[in-house]
């Protein structure tokens, strides 16, 4: 009975340290921006990598240069060998709103060898960007649509708080069945590996970020080696702010309520795929970890529901008691996507999901296909390499 019983209450510790010890990652509401939109003068540049993009750019170009905004807004769009007309989109949208001037578009070079291809493709957007002696950048998606005060109340933070970097976990969609079951668990996650608090303490090591929309402010990029830093990071947005941490920046991982991605998962494998292309790399490509990774799995989120039905009553109270402290740390997540709280119950089938798509993303890696986007093989010993043809 003493190993079952030791079973038993491992899961339960484990989410009694998460909600405990963790830095508080599952309270939502701590890590939405309440700061105030800012009044005093400031440019910035905003930096948009776009490949294959026409569908959202002009949404997320035009919500740019719509900012509610004291200071100066500058967009330079950096076309990514696009072939659908995502610069023509671009232009259009700026054309539109009379401000073709405050937009600039680049054709992007060919990517050099160890480079990642939204790395070098910002990393050109950042050098473009000189020119304007910007006060911050903003590195971002060309599919955000930014909220009108969202550039307003990054700077505000930046300057309230001198931080170097501040970066939003934008809204994302949950407009379908998948999305409603796997993304607002894909942001939970997420912020159990980055806790907002840890990644805001100078005291931490801790360092993450959202790369839909991070603030930098370029001085401080430059101190932390700038992009070339980075290089061929799949994970850039993290790896960004840990260069910045490591180099004595102050950095904020948080929020928001209002600016949302326009990206669309529309099945089940979409989502998987997602999530594939960057876990293994997220393991920093050790099948020990992959191993360590999917046992912990099993055990904090697999394990309770199991114990369910060992028919044992302790084992029960313990399985039951799990599964609970799970769903009340999962609940306000749930909550800030508006969906039922009935979610909150699914974590054990959303944990084999995502044990699924890390397992995929090492078998991808393995295969010689590690982080496939967009027609480049991005997550491979060599880089870069691109997929053959269909």
């Amino acid at each position: 009975m003493r190993i079952p019983l030791i079973l038993g209450l491992v899961p339960v510790l484990i989410w009694l340290y998460l909600l405990s010890a963790r830095g508080g990652f599952w309270r939502v509401a701590r890590s939405v921006d309440t700061t105030l939109p800012h009044t005093t003068p400031r440019r910035v540049v905003a930096i948009i990598p776009a490949r294959n993009e026409a569908a959202a750019v002009g949404v997320a170009v035009r919500s740019l240069l719509q900012q509610d905004f004291a200071g100066s807004i500058h967009v330079i769009v950096v076309d990514d060998g696009s072939l659908d007309g995502t610069a023509e989109v671009a232009a259009q949208a700026a054309a539109d709103l009379a401000a073709r001037d405050r937009l600039t578009l680049l054709r992007g070079s060919a990517l050099p060898s160890g480079w990642s291809g939204k790395v070098w493709a910002v990393s050109q957007g950042v050098a473009a960007a000189e020119l304007h002696a910007p006060d911050y950048l903003l590195l971002t998606d060309a599919d955000i649509k930014h909220d009108v005060t969202n550039v307003a109340r990054l700077v505000a933070h930046a300057d309230a708080h001198a931080r170097d970097l501040v970066s939003y976990m934008v809204r994302l969609s949950v407009s379908n069945r998948a999305e409603r079951c796997l993304i607002p668990a894909f942001v939970f996650f997420f912020f159990m590996l980055y806790p907002p608090a840890w990644v805001a303490s100078t005291r931490a090591r801790t360092a993450g970020a959202a790369g839909g929309c991070m603030l930098v402010r370029p001085a401080a990029l430059a101190r932390a080696g700038g992009l070339q830093a980075l290089g061929g990071a799949l994970i850039d947005d993290c790896a960004l702010a840990r260069v910045m941490k490591r180099a004595g920046g102050r950095i904020w991982l948080g929020l928001s309520p209002t600016t949302r991605s326009l990206r669309v998962y529309g099945s089940w494998s979409e989502i998987l795929g997602m999530i594939s292309r960057t876990a293994f790399s997220q393991l920093r490509h050790s099948y020990a970890l992959l191993a360590a990774t999917l046992a912990g799995l099993f055990t904090a989120y697999l394990l309770p529901p199991l114990l369910l039905c060992s028919g044992a009553p302790v084992l029960v109270v313990l399985g039951g008691s799990a599964w609970a402290l799970m769903s009340f740390a999962y609940l306000p997540m749930v909550r800030f996507y508006r969906i039922s709280p009935l979610w909150s119950l699914c974590l054990p089938g959303i944990a084999c999901f995502y044990a699924l798509a890390t397992a995929h993303s090492a078998v991808q890696y393995a295969r010689g296909r590690g982080g496939a986007w967009k027609g480049r093989i991005q997550d491979a010993r060599a880089l870069p390499e691109t997929l053959p043809p269909p």
